[in-house]
């Protein structure tokens, strides 16, 4: 099988790169496993002395930058719906605490926990067509392991309204709601994330590792209790009968001949 994720270096940039296009690189147990190798691989490069990395771009293969948890291999069984939950918001919580900036380039969807890992890096960056969003009530789910994060980038109030509301939207609405930090023809997108890593590089490493650092503690971004308790919730929720009852019929086979179904995530 194909790692479901990679790292690569060049030019003072490091580029985490999710690899499940043929799934519209939906999060399951072991994608998350490998972005979270990815993470660590990158954090560890970043630290040693030698390390001349500036930024770190997080992107998806294919035509979707990350559809959202793919919950109908793990919809029965809540040990691995839970760990799946978990490991999503440990890996949040270490793509947050990377101690140089980080960029989403966030093409086709972001939905659900795939916008969750946008809004977590400091950077994002779409398109109009794009699609992002969080409609896990809509389904029944609880987007607490998300929360903390859209809390931090677009302010409580505004957070409250997106969750509580559900749904998605495009990319210029995203950018004026503040989920991204730019959104710019599709065409442009490559340019622009390339543009942004360059300037990026022109910052003094030990000036970039402090701010982030130092702004990482003034809005919570280290509080591992917080991250914990939000997987301990969602994985509650999304065991409990009503979200498993919206889920099975989302998840349900469609009759022969039927329109094929694509569910939300």
């Amino acid at each position: 099988m194909t790692e479901r994720a990679s790292l690569t270096i060049a030019d003072g940039c490091a580029t985490i790169l999710l690899r499940r296009a043929e799934a519209r690189n939906a999060l399951d147990c072991d994608t998350i496993a490998a972005l979270r190798r990815c993470i660590d691989a990158a954090a560890a490069e970043c630290n040693s002395k030698r390390s001349a990395i500036r930024s770190i771009v997080l992107a998806g293969e294919g035509k979707c930058f990350c559809a959202g948890m793919d919950l109908k291999g793990v919809l029965h069984d809540a040990v691995r719906m839970g760990d799946m939950l978990r490991g999503l918001s440990s890996a949040l919580l270490a793509l947050r605490q990377l101690p140089v900036p980080t960029i989403a380039r966030v093409q086709g969807a972001a939905i659900g926990g795939g916008c969750g890992l946008a809004v977590v890096c400091d950077f994002a960056i779409t398109h109009p067509e794009a699609k992002l969003g969080y409609p896990e009530v809509d389904l029944g789910v609880c987007p607490a392991v998300v929360a903390p994060w859209l809390v931090r980038r677009i302010g409580a109030g505004p957070a409250r309204a997106m969750l509580l509301a559900g749904g998605t939207m495009g990319g210029e609405e995203a950018a004026a709601r503040g989920l991204v930090t730019r959104c710019v023809p599709a065409a442009d997108l490559d340019a622009e994330v390339a543009t942004l890593a360059a300037r990026l590089a022109t910052g003094g490493a030990n000036a970039l590792a402090c701010t982030k650092r130092m702004l990482n503690e003034l809005d919570g971004s280290l509080d591992e209790k917080i991250a914990a308790e939000a997987a301990e919730l969602s994985a509650r929720v999304i065991a409990g009968p009503e979200a498993q009852a919206s889920l099975t019929r989302l998840y349900a086979p469609k009759p022969q001949g039927g329109p094929a179904a694509h569910p939300p995530r």
